[in-house]
């Protein structure tokens, strides 16, 4: 059941990504009418983007080198270039089918249609490469999110605690030894009380992380009280097991539906992943369940990757709730789906006693590409009264 599950699931994304490939294909031949000798370079780059990031995913299990990592980094870039030239046909297309019934563009472009195609073809090619590379520039440029937060209960040994914390690393082909290297000496320079990580720390797979040796960054993290992540979708996607240990063998301290009592002084507790259910067969524990043994005179900060039914963290007296895996859709105009999907798609809100904050995160999933918003660092103090 679950395999067939996994099967449809997949022909239902590849028969989407090909028909609108297809659709571009078809589109960039009309564009090409004018010089028809284009359109075989044309056929041979829209075969070999279309088939890149399955196919780069798949040879670099087999076989990680250079060759697999420039596959999966051309399919990747064409997932956020493929998103705006299909924005872009549409909008020709409005104006082109909005032109029959209002005829507002100048005679001469149309008498000249072939080569009015061939510039529009090149200009929102220009166009997409820009928004893309700027995009990808942006998704390079992690910006620090400063918030103190008042907490109305006494921290045992600490008046005050400086939370250093992300989420959605996806540290793998595309998050490499460079960018986890920027990651830790960001989080370093900030001399955190203790860090937190909010689910996929690991993309998918985990050989690319092993054959790059990031682990070895990830020794490097300094916090007096420690390391501690939860699982996200995506170490359960590549394999939950595999990726809890080895980031366990690398000093990050995994909680899975569990808490710790930190100094006698408060609480971090970690949810399993929502996904657990669909990839295992087996539940995760509730917030009710998880917090019974505690004592709830003790602040209490929760870590769960996907920020679903926040009443129930607020009803149960959750201090601070840390969650990311929106991405707040990571390219626009995404973010207007996980706007509509989560109650907070990025950023801060408070319920009642209860604080809350979704990250937009600090990798990429897909295109190395964010438009609409810029990957973070949180750090956030903690004021206890």
């Amino acid at each position: 059941m679950k395999n067939m599950r996994f099967l449809i699931f997949f022909s239902i994304i590849f028969g989407i990504h090909f028909l609108v490939n297809l659709y571009i294909y078809k589109r960039g031949i009309q564009g090409l009418e004018a010089y028809p000798e284009l359109i075989p370079w044309l056929k041979g780059i829209m075969l070999f983007l279309v088939l890149a990031y399955p196919l780069g995913r798949f040879l670099e299990k087999l076989w990680f080198s250079p060759v697999t990592n420039i596959i999966h980094w051309a399919g990747a870039f064409w997932f956020a270039g493929m998103l705006y030239f299909i924005l872009a046909i549409f909008t020709i297309d409005i104006i082109r089918w909005s032109n029959l019934l209002f005829n507002y563009i100048p005679g001469h472009w149309i008498n000249n249609y072939a080569q009015t195609k061939l510039i529009l073809t090149y200009g929102l090619t220009g166009i997409v490469v820009l928004v893309v590379t700027l995009g990808h520039i942006n998704a390079w440029t992690p910006k620090i999110v400063k918030k103190t937060i008042i907490i109305p209960k006494q921290g045992g040994n600490y008046k005050s605690l400086k939370i250093v914390a992300a989420s959605d690393i996806h540290l793998g082909t595309i998050i490499g030894p460079r960018k986890t290297g920027k990651l830790v000496s960001t989080i370093n320079a900030l001399k955190p009380d203790i860090i937190l990580f909010a689910g996929d720390v690991v993309d998918e797979d985990l050989k690319p992380v092993i054959e790059q040796n990031l682990g070895n960054n990830l020794l490097k993290l300094q916090a007096p009280l420690g390391t501690y992540a939860v699982t996200g979708n995506h170490e359960y996607i590549g394999g939950a097991e595999a990726a809890v240990k080895y980031l366990k063998e690398h000093n990050i301290n995994i909680l899975r539906d569990s808490s710790v009592l930190i100094d006698n002084s408060f609480y971090i507790t970690g949810r399993e992943d929502k996904d657990k259910t669909s990839f295992t067969q087996q539940s995760r524990k509730s917030v009710p369940d998880l917090l019974k043994p505690l004592d709830d005179n003790k602040p209490i900060i929760l870590l769960d990757h996907q920020p679903f039914e926040l009443n129930i963290a607020e009803e149960n007296g959750i201090d601070l709730q840390i969650s990311g895996h929106t991405h707040h859709g990571q390219l626009w105009p995404l973010s207007i789906i996980t706007k509509k999907m989560f109650e907070i798609s990025q950023g801060y809100k408070q319920k009642g006693n209860s604080h809350f904050y979704v990250s937009t995160g600090f990798g990429t999933w897909g295109p190395p590409v964010r438009i609409g918003n810029r990957p973070e660092i949180l750090e956030f103090t903690l004021v206890f009264q």
